[in-house]
């Protein structure tokens, strides 16, 4: 099994501590010495591929669990912090920025919310109008990004509920039976819940009445938007509250935020239950993540195959590990997770030269992109544009784009990947996260200078930027 450097102090450290064991009992346990347990405990040294073989065996733990992508999400969140002009000269090396991440996550989430505080009221602060001031509206804290970052960092995977979805989809028959006419019928039978049409006019997806014990859906949306809507139901009546324990575990700095992460929670457990871990794992082998192929089988959009797919996160039986984003026509991410090293921008606009900005000039088509980034990284990328509408020719229509993509060596699961030269690196497109953060020096299509770097302004010379960055 080959790795690189491997620094897991703090998981290693957990772990022992999980299983009430002493430093001496556990090293015994592995097969290794104190002095070798606490170096690796400390972060000293690096653990062995034996010693990951060993704590697999002993433990009954996913070794791709002890080198996941948790310390990257982190180590790109703090760095991007760490970025900020604010902290003026102050520029911390990628090893300074490791130690912190393995050897004290906390200190780094603790750093990154106080960053996050910062900027959002220096962005008010900024939009500030006299309305604004006389109407003293300052506002608290966005719990929109607070419950964003919750599932960011625990890997998009809550697998008390999607065990629990899983089992009951089994029970269900899904998917070999469709969702569409099981949901209704399970709603009644367990909960007395009838399914109604929404009254003509009104805007809604869905709306329970608990009185009547009536849910009642938009005639006019998809099959499978009201499929998830029922699901999203049966996890209102089921699940609630082992739901509410995991909110209060959080410690939002909000009741607003912890609502929210309700109905997140509840959402994840509805796409859980209509697209059962198993079943939807062994389908995106067996098409090779064909998004199409795969939401005509379950009954699902686009959009929520796309999603599913990043949370295929289950210990011992995870998915590719990819990344997906939605984006709007501003560029702006509405919804992001990445379990690949790509970790996408916590302000500002998507980079320009991202396929996914593209998909709004190819309606209804799946566009392919290979890219790479600063760092050397190269991706597998596809987009299309997502657009929606209820209620006819005069209603309204929401138009955005996904994005889902993977590292390059595992491109050759996608069907995507068929026909485009893998080993060709000027094939790849040369994308950033985002302009504030970019290091790319020559970029036509930069928006603003990078937050980091100085600037020369020559009065003789023009170039495709006003400027030449340092």
């Amino acid at each position: 099994m080959a790795i690189g450097k491997l620094f897991v102090g703090t998981k290693v450290r957990a772990l022992r501590e999980s299983s009430k064991a002493t430093q001496a009992a556990f090293a015994e346990r592995i097969g290794i010495s104190t002095s070798y347990l606490n170096q690796i405990e400390n972060n000293q040294r690096p653990v062995s591929a034996s010693v990951l073989l060993s704590l697999a065996e002993n433990f009954k733990i996913d070794i791709g669990s002890m080198s996941g992508s948790d310390s990257d999400r982190l180590l790109s969140a703090l760095s991007e912090a760490l970025a900020d002009p604010v902290l003026g000269a102050y520029s911390p090396s990628l090893q300074e920025l490791k130690l912190v991440t393995q050897n004290a996550p906390g200190f780094a989430h603790a750093l990154i919310a106080s960053h996050q505080a910062y900027r959002r009221n220096s962005e008010q602060l900024a939009s500030l109008d006299d309305h604004m001031v006389r109407s003293n509206a300052f506002g608290d804290p966005t719990p929109y990004e607070e419950v964003r970052d919750f599932f960011h960092f625990v890997d998009n995977y809550i697998s008390d509920l999607d065990l629990a979805a899983e089992r009951l989809a089994t029970s269900l028959g899904i998917p070999d039976r469709d969702a569409a006419l099981v949901l209704p019928t399970y709603l009644e039978s367990q909960h007395g819940v009838r399914i109604l049409r929404s009254q003509s006019g009104e805007d809604i997806l869905r709306r329970y009445d608990v009185a009547s014990r009536a849910l009642f859906l938009n005639p006019y949306s998809p099959t499978s938007t009201r499929t998830f809507q029922m699901a999203f139901q049966v996890a209102a009546l089921e699940m609630d509250k082992e739901i509410d324990a995991m909110v209060q575990r959080t410690n939002f700095r909000t009741q607003e935020s912890g609502e929210i992460c309700k109905i997140g929670l509840r959402n994840y457990f509805a796409g859980a239950l209509a697209l059962p871990y198993q079943n939807f794992l062994a389908a995106a082998k067996e098409l090779r993540h064909d998004l199409e192929l795969m939401a005509t089988r379950f009954g699902a959009s686009l959009e929520q195959i796309a999603h599913r797919l990043s949370t295929l996160q289950r210990p011992g039986v995870k998915g590719v590990p990819v990344f997906f984003a939605r984006i709007d026509r501003a560029g702006n991410i509405t919804k992001r997770h990445s379990a690949a090293k790509l970790q996408f921008a916590r302000f500002g606009a998507a980079c320009p030269l991202w396929n996914v900005h593209q998909a709004f000039e190819t309606p209804g088509r799946i566009i392919r992109q290979l890219a790479e980034t600063p760092d050397g990284a190269r991706y597998l990328s596809i987009a299309t544009e997502i657009a929606k509408g209820s209620g006819g020719f005069n209603a309204p229509q929401r138009r955005y784009a996904i994005a889902l993509g993977c590292e390059v060596a595992y491109a050759q699961d996608f069907v995507y990947a068929d026909g485009l030269d893998l080993s060709n690196r000027l094939a790849f497109d040369p994308i950033g996260i985002s302009c504030r953060i970019c290091e790319r020096k020559s970029c036509a299509q930069r928006a603003v200078p990078p937050l980091k770097s100085r600037l020369t302004i020559d009065h003789q010379r023009r170039g495709v930027l006003p400027y030449q960055i340092s």
